[in-house]
């Protein structure tokens, strides 16, 4: 199997147990990663610092921390944290969610059916204070074509899951500061730059969510930066016209709403619910 590194961004506002659990999920992979890059984006607190330091004392060959002086965001954190991967496959994960541990074994046995794939993506669980409560399931287009004509309308990755080709997202332009689009944004980049994409039909990463999950996707900030992002890809030609309006009005009218109400089309119209009991 290829060596790849783990890259993560980690802020102020994660809690210490969150990370290390995350952490751990990451070590405890059945293909174990050769480099893990962590972003400190701004100073953290004593506590998520403490465990940081623990995991560089106890691997000091694994990980590589990266200290920003000041928080600049997910997407200028994360477009650092390329830069200074060592290996060409990238797993991404988050500081507060959980990867199963042949997470990354199924990856690379897609791309070594599919050596001509740049990203590999997996189905979710999202999941409320530990993955024995899973809320919905976050099930998502499998092949590169329904992908493609899917990213048309929604996001068609979760950000977590992904084990990507650092070569694709460098080509693509790498990440770029855009508030809580980041992550759409360069999908929407690297598909236009020919990279072809395959998820996993599979939940391999739980994701967590709580009370404010849902209300990160709505307000005024949130509702001018989706129209920033549907604006740029009407006027370069990724959107139509139609695609546009189908998506962007509804969008805009979901932003807008209470949060209770948003949380509540989410739950129930934008994702699986679960109806029975998981692991």
């Amino acid at each position: 199997m290829e060596k790849y590194s783990v890259l993560m961004s980690v802020y102020y506002k994660e809690k210490p147990e969150w990370l290390d659990y995350s952490i751990q999920s990451m070590l405890n992979q059945t293909i174990y990663p050769s480099e893990f890059v962590i972003v400190e984006d701004g100073k953290l607190t004593d506590e998520l610092e403490e465990i940081i330091l623990k995991y560089e004392k106890n691997f000091p060959k694994l990980f590589n921390i990266i200290k920003l002086e000041e928080n600049s965001g997910l997407g200028i954190a994360l477009s650092v944290g390329i830069e200074n991967c060592k290996y060409e496959y990238i797993a991404r994960m988050d500081s507060d969610d959980y990867s199963c541990p042949d997470r990354i074994e199924k990856e690379f046995k897609i791309f070594e059916k599919h050596p001509d794939l740049g990203l590999v993506g997996t189905n979710v669980e999202e999941f409320e204070e530990n993955i024995n409560n899973v809320s919905c399931h976050v099930i998502l287009p499998e092949k590169h074509e329904e992908i493609y004509k899917f990213s048309k309308k929604r996001c068609p990755f979760r950000h977590p899951s992904l084990l990507y080709k650092k070569s694709e997202v460098l080509k693509a332009g790498n990440y770029r500061e855009y508030y809580l689009c980041e992550d759409y944004d360069l999908y929407v980049r690297m598909l236009r730059s020919g990279c072809k994409c395959y998820n996993i039909q599979e939940p391999l990463v739980y994701m967590r969510i709580g009370k404010n999950f849902y209300k990160r996707r709505g307000g005024i900030k949130y509702m001018n930066t989706i129209l920033k992002f549907k604006n740029e890809q009407l006027k370069i030609g990724y959107f139509s016209f139609t695609d546009y309006l189908k998506t962007t009005i509804p969008h805009i009218i979901v932003c807008l709403m209470p949060n209770s109400l948003r949380d509540y089309i989410y739950r129930n119209f934008l994702r699986k619910k679960n109806k029975e009991k998981t692991i």
